[in-house]
């Protein structure tokens, strides 16, 4: 089945602050080894769908040297593979993205010159494992015009796009992060469309969005809509709460997405060259992800240590989580925290908090240096 994915990594993600300040969501650290946008490519891989478009926008550059030509992740192929879809001007002048639909609309040309039968319209930047096939198949069997990814979330609804269905499976209703909803069923932005249905509705001017616009649009022309429900762990990381609970998740359970599946659905990621991590033998480490070119001399718990880090004699490591190339001085203590990439801990700093906190230079600036 001819399918072509687009995929979307042009968001800022503002409500990860100082965490998206100079790279795009899709390429934060996850689980000290990964990338967010590691789950996605995966998912493609172990679909077999290799012909992709990564439509960017903010603060690319980190993202397209991480991805390259996609050889991590087996998806630099011949006649197809990894295509970076960039912001440009025409006649009309610049295009900048107006929002996740819109974003589609301006390549077009590239769909089009492709011409897939299916497209596969995604998000950069959840934590999930999920074979597209099943929404593929989904769209065969029911001859859908399109066929929209959900779940069931465990927390609030209202941050999600709520689905009503039918008794025979057709989608009847859709309503964006409503106060009130009227099902449990939520979009997980993952979408299959007919690509001349796709097309179609890009034609709107004035619907940007999937979520507010495509989807109401689709049920007003009278789109034939089905879902595919995935039971497996998925969590919208959108947040720095939500991306910090979800790596203490999978640090504690990780089952949740088979971490240690190296058969059925591996994680691939585009891993640094760096020496083995190194405990020092004197030193407490245990319920943690150390990550490769790491020297630990202090005292790690509960945490997640990124490539490259430097923890010094005697400092103290508690339920954070460390992005690369972080060094914390001698007799530090450092408890619920996000400590960014490249940032230095001074000695016998304390950063201890009740909810997880950024810190980057900046912040440490800003905040002093906080001795004994």
């Amino acid at each position: 089945m001819d399918v072509l994915a687009m995929v979307l990594v042009g968001g800022r993600g503002s409500r990860l602050e100082q965490m998206t300040k100079n790279t795009a969501k899709p390429a934060v650290p996850f689980l000290g080894k990964f990338k967010l946008i590691d789950f996605v490519l995966s998912n493609l891989t172990h679909s077999n769908i290799d012909t992709v478009g990564i439509v960017t926008q903010y603060e690319p550059q980190e993202l397209m040297e991480y991805i390259g030509r996609g050889a991590s992740w087996d998806l630099d192929r011949m006649g197809g593979g990894i295509h970076f879809l960039t912001p440009f001007s025409n006649i009309e002048g610049e295009q900048f993205q107006k929002g996740t639909a819109d974003a589609i609309r301006q390549h077009q040309s590239f769909i089009k010159r492709h011409n897939p039968e299916y497209v596969l319209v995604l998000s950069g930047d959840h934590v999930y494992k999920m074979n597209y096939q099943h929404l593929i198949k989904e769209a065969l069997e029911n001859d859908s015009d399109m066929v929209i990814g959900t779940f069931n979330p465990t927390d609030l609804l209202s941050r999600y796009g709520i689905l009503e269905v039918s008794e025979d499976g057709e989608v009847i209703g859709f309503e964006e992060k409503p106060k009130n909803p009227k099902t449990n069923i939520a979009s997980m932005g993952v979408y299959v469309f007919k690509k001349d249905v796709l097309l179609e509705l890009l034609k709107e001017p004035k619907i940007n969005d999937f979520g507010s616009g495509i989807i109401p649009l689709a049920l007003a022309h009278h789109k034939k809509i089905t879902t595919y429900l995935f039971e497996g762990y998925f969590r919208d990381v959108g947040t720095i709460k939500a991306l910090y609970d979800a790596n203490m998740e999978i640090l504690k359970l990780p089952h949740l997405i088979d971490l240690y599946d190296d058969t059925k659905h591996p994680l691939y990621a585009n891993s640094t060259n760096q020496p083995p991590h190194h405990v020092a033998s004197t030193k407490s480490v245990s319920d943690s992800f150390i990550a490769d070119g790491s020297l630990i001399l202090g005292n790690v718990k509960g945490s997640i240590i990124s490539h490259g880090c430097l923890i010094k004699d005697d400092a103290i490591i508690k339920n954070s989580i460390l992005h690369p190339n972080v060094t914390v001085g001698e007799y530090a203590v450092i408890e619920n925290a996000i400590i960014l990439e490249e940032t230095v801990v001074l000695p016998k700093t304390k950063l201890v908090f009740k909810e997880p906190t950024l810190i980057d230079n900046d912040a440490l600036w800003q905040l002093g240096a906080i001795h004994d």
